[in-house]
């Protein structure tokens, strides 16, 4: 397969640090919320994203069009990505397999996380599947009594 986006979740460096040699090495652009770029620039002063994800940017996956949903909380800038026909999300550090992701990194906010999970992630249908950026995979459904 060939890689034609490097879509990330958040600026985070443990979700960031193989970008640009990723970049490098496919061609591929980058995309990130802007509101992470200060976290970008501690792990990789001197170069930039190629292009920036807002609300609803769409991509094309294999046939499957994935729709950002600008989830903050985990950063100013986290990220999901929302895949309709799959029925599946990519919450990156947003969300877990037990409630809401880590609030305790660099520009974290566990208010506005909170408010990321229940106005725009559990709306979605309760049997989406959420892909977190670490751990086991849950549903929406399984995680809303842990939310609310």
């Amino acid at each position: 397969r060939r890689v034609t986006a490097i879509v990330l979740t958040h600026g985070h460096n443990d979700h960031i640090t193989a970008a640009v040699a990723l970049r490098e090495a496919t061609g591929a652009p980058i995309w990130l919320n802007p509101a992470d770029l200060v976290l970008w620039e501690r792990v990789h002063p001197g170069a930039l994203p190629d292009h920036p994800v807002g609300h609803c940017t769409r991509f094309s996956v294999a046939g499957t069009s994935l729709f950002s949903m600008h989830t903050p909380g985990h950063s100013p800038g986290s990220t999901s990505l929302y895949a309709r026909d799959l029925n599946t999300v990519f919450t990156g550090d947003t969300l877990f397999c037990g409630g809401p992701g880590a609030t305790g990194r660099s520009y974290s906010d566990e208010p506005t996380i909170l408010d990321s999970i229940r106005s725009c992630l559990l709306t979605l249908p309760g049997n989406t599947v959420v892909r977190t950026g670490h751990g086991d995979d849950t549903t929406i459904a399984a995680e809303a009594c842990r939310v609310r």
